[in-house]
């Protein structure tokens, strides 16, 4: 035997001019210049370490390329 279901009406729906208002104001948003320079910042730093994986030079007293890498952009920004 099957329970009674009983069903809520649905909230009203926006109206045609706001909805339109909404998108628009939407589409003037910007985004921030750290929303897209920190990821790829990222990207090229883990591509930086993928590539340089091969050579590693943990056993010996030589700085990596990574290292010299991230040296030199702090010396540019620094």
């Amino acid at each position: 035997m099957s329970a009674p279901t009983h069903l809520r009406p649905l909230p009203p729906g926006p109206s045609a001019p706001r909805a339109r208002a909404r998108a628009a104001a939407g589409a003037g948003t910007r985004l921030h210049w750290w929303a897209l320079a920190l990821p790829a910042l990222a990207f090229g730093l883990l591509l930086l370490l993928l590539a340089g994986s091969g050579e590693a030079h943990a056993a010996t007293g030589e700085v990596s390329g990574l290292v010299q890498v991230a040296e030199q952009v702090l010396r540019a920004v620094g």
